[in-house]
């Protein structure tokens, strides 16, 4: 007689749903995501995930937390300025590693181990360099919120892009006609810096702002 062969199912655990959810995120975005698609994904019951999961308030600081824990931080041998443009680039380049990430940051707090430590080291440095304590959280928030909201627009605008007809370079050149047509005497500066204002190295612009908030800090210390 045959022997029947056993099934062998992966255990549900946390760190399971978290990275289902994740690829989830990529798939269908972070509006469309919940709990009963990631159960789906799962092929289990949507109330087993709550025996690890409290709701998808919980689910969404998992998920932050998950994703900062690709963050890398830079030597702590670099000049504050240095450690500052390093930490700006990596947070840039995490939050573009993934979809709607910074819709996901800023609907929840910092309340997981990889984020926090994120946040204790920013605020390190800045007391390091002479930010007294009530204003560190402050700094923090500035620099946070500026590489936040630039990911932000360049998201936005990439998918312009990809979601469109057009290249980036065609649709670069029918804004400039657009600013082009637009009365000379009322807009003459708008119609000038046109070609600048739809057609941006995205990289260099971040770095350009970045250097400004740390050279804008470092006058604040002085």
């Amino acid at each position: 007689m045959a022997r029947k062969t056993r099934t062998t199912n992966t255990p549900l655990d946390q760190t399971r749903i978290i990275q289902t959810a994740l690829q989830l995120l990529d798939e269908i975005g972070l509006k469309e995501l919940s709990m009963n698609k990631i159960a789906n994904k799962l092929q289990v019951k949507t109330a087993s995930l709550y025996y690890h999961i409290q709701d998808k308030d919980q689910l969404m600081g998992l998920l932050a937390d998950r994703i900062s824990s690709s963050m890398e931080w830079p030597e702590s041998s670099l000049s504050w300025r240095e450690q500052l443009g390093l930490w700006g680039e990596s947070f840039r380049k995490v939050l573009l590693s993934h979809r709607d990430t910074v819709d996901l940051f800023n609907s929840s707090i910092a309340s997981g181990y990889d984020r926090l430590k994120q946040v204790e080291r920013l605020y390190a440095l800045l007391s390091s360099i002479g930010f007294p304590d009530q204003q560190v959280p402050w700094v923090a928030s500035i620099l946070k919120n500026y590489v936040l909201g630039f990911v932000g627009e360049e998201v936005r605008l990439r998918l312009n892009v990809e979601q469109g007809t057009l290249s980036s370079a065609e649709l670069s050149e029918r804004y400039n006609q657009y600013y082009s047509q637009l009365p000379s005497e009322e807009f003459p500066t708008v119609i000038r810096l046109a070609s600048y204002t739809t057609n941006s190295d995205w990289a260099k612009e971040f770095e350009f702002g970045l250097n400004v908030l740390t050279e804008g800090l470092a006058a604040k210390l002085q």
